[in-house]
């Protein structure tokens, strides 16, 4: 898919389809996404994939806002993108290579996860990104000590073909200064 496209099309979809995604496919997906930048190249993201009781297991620790524990039960897979924890933005010896700290690594997983999802859209899944969970979802999903759970990705097949938002005139988010 052409990649203009492929960002103006892409959509956060909350309705799936029953259809399974297959593990071929997903890899596939995550093949894909692990070519997104990080700082210093240090390849923070990881991914762990849920389906069938795991997946509800999860769905039911959505306390902090129902709505992502229905989306979840609807989806065929959730995809949990977590990143290890002090690597991007910090040097070998572990200080901050920025006065502002850790806050690198949040940027790092935000690239990975739209890289994840355009790479889904390619592949004809959809996908909604969801980071309201509750305090506990890294256990229950058993993210290892060392790692940051930082979003959960709803995957499969459209139930749905949502239209595109209002989007801000170009005049309104850029300034030029010479």
């Amino acid at each position: 898919m052409e990649l203009v496209k492929c960002i103006k099309e892409r959509r956060s979809v909350r309705k799936f389809d029953t259809k399974e995604v297959s593990k071929e496919l997903i890899d596939s997906v995550i093949d894909t996404a692990r070519f997104a930048p990080s700082w210093k190249n240090t390849q923070v993201t990881r991914y762990t994939v849920l389906t069938g009781e795991a997946k509800d297991k999860l769905a039911a620790c959505t306390n902090i806002w129902a709505k992502n524990g229905d989306i979840m039960r609807g989806a065929p897979m959730v995809v949990a993108l977590s990143i290890v924890d002090k690597r991007s933005g910090y040097e070998k010896d572990g200080t901050a290579s920025m006065p502002h700290g850790d806050g690198w690594q949040m940027f790092d997983a935000g690239i990975a996860a739209q890289t994840f999802c355009l790479s889904a859209f390619d592949a004809g899944l959809s996908t909604v990104i969801m980071g309201l969970y509750d305090d506990n979802a890294a256990e229950v999903i058993g993210i290892p000590e060392g790692q940051i759970l930082t979003a959960l990705i709803a995957v499969g097949f459209p139930a749905e073909s949502p239209e595109a938002p209002r989007r801000k005139e170009l005049s309104d988010l850029v300034t030029y200064k010479s």
